[in-house]
C-alpha cells in the first residue's frame, strides 16, 4: 500500500503482487538510498539491511500473495509460521496470535490461499518475510467445479427427475431426523413440530454432518432408518455454513443414499441461499431445517379451524338447497312429492347433523389426546424434579453418615475396653505392684538373688524397694534345709540371709 497526500486528502493504493514487472530491485534500492543521502560507496551489513528494510516497508506494506501453504506450525506462544509457495518460488510467512484467533478458516498444509500482509526484513538473519494480517481460502472455485460436474452426472442419470419424487404424508405420525445431536438444528425442528403437530413421534439418528466420517454416518443413517420401515418421512438437516462446511451434502455417496432411501426424504441444509446436491435429489427441498419441519407437519389448530369452516359451509349449502327445493315444491303445489322431498330433506339434515357431530367428535378426540399427552409429560417432569431428588439424596447421605459413625464408634469402644482390661491385667502382673505391698527385690553380684547359697558373708547386696534402692552387705548366710521327699516340698523353713545395710 502506498499512501500520498494531495489536496488535503489521503489516497490509498493497493497493489496485488502477481507477476508484475518493475525496474531492478537493486536499482530501486540504490535510488532510494541516494535520496536519503546514503552514498553508493561501501555499506556495513547493518546499513544495507536497514536500507532494504525501509525499501520493502515503504513499497510492500499492504500486499496480497496467492500460493500454497506449506510447513504450517503453531508454536506455544500462539504465533504460526509457514511458507507460501508456488511452482517456482516461496516466501516465509508469520501469523501472529492476535490475528490468528479471528480467522474464519485456519490454514493447513496444501491449502491454496490468498494472504494479505506487509513485507519486512528480519535484520538479525538477513531474511525477508510476510507478516500476515488476513487469509482467504482459494479452494471455492475448485469445489464449485466439482459441484457442477457431479450435478451434471447425476442429472444425466435421472436422480433429479421430478416424476420419481414421492409425495409426503399429509398427517405423518412417525418422523425420522438425521442430523447432529448438538446445536440448534434439532432444537428448532422439535420446537416447530411441538407447536404445529405435537402428536408426531420423532426418532433422531445422531450423526456427524461435517468433517471426517460425516458421509459414512449420513449414508448409514438413511439406510438404517429407511430399511427399518418405521418412519413415514425423514428430515436430513444441517445449519448454515461455507461451501466447505456443507460439502458433505455434495458428495455422490450421500446423493445416492437419498435416492435409494425407500422413505421420502426432506432436505433442510443451510440457509435459503445454500443449494447442495442433496437438495436436488431429495423428494422436497426446504430452505432451512425449521422450514423442513413446517413443510412436513400440518398445523393442528389451523386444521381444526378448517374442519369447522367446512362444516359450516356444508350446513349453509345444504340449507340453501333445501330452501330451494321447498320453494320449488310450493310453487308446483304437489303434496305427495312435497312429502317425499321433505323426507329426503329430513334424511339429508339428519346426515348433516351426523357429519357435524362426527367432525366435532374427531376434533375433540384429537384435543383430548393432546391434552392427555401434555398431562403425562407434566407428570413425568414433576417426577424428575431436582428438588425431590436432592431431598432424597440428602436423607440417604444423613443415614449413611449415621451408619458410618456407628460403625466407627463401636470398634473404637471395643478396643478401648480391651485396652483397659489388658492394662489392668498388666498392672496386676507388674513387679512394681508387688513391691508396693512391702516386698523387696535383692540383687547379688550375679543378678537377682534366689538362693542364700549363691552369696557369701561380706558380699555386697542391692535391695530394690517400691520407692528407691538400698545398698547392703551379707553378715551371715543360713542355707536352706534340704527339702523332704514327701509331696509337700515347701513345708520346711525358707532360707534366710542376715545382713546389715551399708
Amino acid at each position: 500500500m502506498v499512501a500520498s497526500k494531495a489536496a488535503g486528502a489521503f489516497v490509498r493504493l493497493e497493489v496485488v503482487v502477481s507477476g508484475w514487472e518493475s525496474e531492478s530491485p537493486a536499482e530501486t534500492a540504490m535510488e532510494q538510498m541516494s535520496i536519503e543521502g546514503v552514498g553508493p560507496a561501501a555499506y556495513t551489513v547493518t546499513e544495507l539491511t536497514a536500507a532494504i528494510h525501509r525499501l520493502l516497508t515503504l513499497n510492500f506494506d499492504d500486499v496480497r500473495v496467492t500460493g500454497e501453504v506449506s510447513g504450517y506450525k503453531v508454536w506455544t506462544s500462539g504465533h504460526a509460521y509457514f511458507t507460501l509457495k508456488d511452482g517456482a518460488a516461496q516466501v516465509r510467512c508469520v501469523l501472529f496470535r492476535n490475528v490468528a484467533r479471528y480467522l474464519k478458516v485456519k490454514p493447513a498444509d496444501g491449502m491454496q490461499v490468498r494472504a494479505r500482509g506487509s513485507v519486512e526484513v528480519r535484520q538479525e538473519r538477513g531474511e525477508y518475510q510476510l507478516v500476515v494480517s488476513g487469509i482467504e481460502p482459494q479452494g471455492e472455485g475448485e469445489l464449485q467445479l466439482a459441484f457442477e460436474r457431479l450435478k451434471r452426472k447425476l442429472l444425466e442419470e435421472g436422480l433429479f427427475e421430478t416424476d420419481r419424487k414421492r409425495p409426503l404424508p399429509a398427517f405423518p405420525s412417525r418422523i425420522g431426523v438425521v442430523t447432529s445431536p448438538r446445536g440448534a438444528v434439532i432444537r428448532d425442528i422439535l420446537s416447530v413440530l411441538g407447536r404445529r403437530w405435537p402428536m408426531a413421534h420423532v426418532r433422531l439418528y445422531p450423526t456427524k454432518v461435517q468433517g471426517e466420517g460425516a458421509v459414512e454416518g449420513i449414508c448409514a443413517a438413511l439406510e438404517q432408518l429407511g430399511g427399518s420401515g418405521w418412519p413415514e418421512v425423514i428430515i436430513l438437516a444441517r445449519g448454515g455454513g461455507s461451501i466447505e462446511d456443507l460439502w458433505t451434502f455434495n458428495e455422490e455417496a450421500v446423493a445416492r443414499a437419498i435416492f435409494n432411501c425407500p422413505v421420502p426424504v426432506v432436505s433442510g441444509v443451510g440457509h435459503e441461499t445454500d443449494f447442495t446436491i442433496a437438495d436436488f435429489v431429495a423428494d422436497l427441498r426446504a430452505p432451512t431445517p425449521s422450514a423442513a419441519a413446517e413443510l412436513i407437519a400440518p398445523d393442528l389448530l389451523a386444521l381444526l379451524d378448517h374442519i369447522d369452516t367446512l362444516g359450516d359451509r356444508a350446513g349453509r349449502a345444504l340449507s340453501l338447497r333445501v330452501a330451494r327445493l321447498a320453494r320449488l315444491l310450493a310453487e308446483r303445489g304437489s303434496s305427495r312429492p312435497a312429502r317425499l322431498v321433505q323426507r329426503m330433506i329430513g334424511r339429508a339434515q339428519q346426515r348433516a347433523d351426523e357429519l357435524d357431530y362426527g367432525l366435532r367428535l374427531a376434533g375433540g378426540r384429537q384435543v383430548a389426546v393432546i391434552s392427555a399427552r401434555l398431562e403425562g409429560l407434566d407428570r413425568r417432569l414433576r417426577r424428575q424434579d431436582a428438588r425431590l431428588k436432592l431431598s432424597q439424596s440428602q436423607l440417604r447421605a444423613s443415614t449413611l453418615t449415621n451408619r458410618l459413625n456407628a460403625a466407627i464408634r463401636t470398634p473404637i469402644q471395643q478396643s478401648c475396653a480391651r485396652l483397659g482390661q489388658a492394662a489392668a491385667h498388666l498392672d496386676a502382673l507388674s513387679p512394681l505392684a508387688v513391691l508396693g505391698r512391702g516386698y523387696a527385690i535383692v540383687e547379688g553380684p550375679h543378678g537377682i538373688l534366689r538362693d542364700a547359697a549363691d552369696v557369701s558373708a561380706g558380699d555386697p547386696l542391692g535391695v530394690r524397694l517400691s520407692r528407691g534402692r538400698l545398698g547392703a552387705r551379707v553378715e551371715s548366710v543360713e542355707p536352706a534345709e534340704p527339702a523332704p521327699s514327701t509331696s509337700r516340698q515347701h513345708a520346711g523353713p525358707r532360707p534366710s540371709i542376715s545382713g546389715k545395710i551399708a
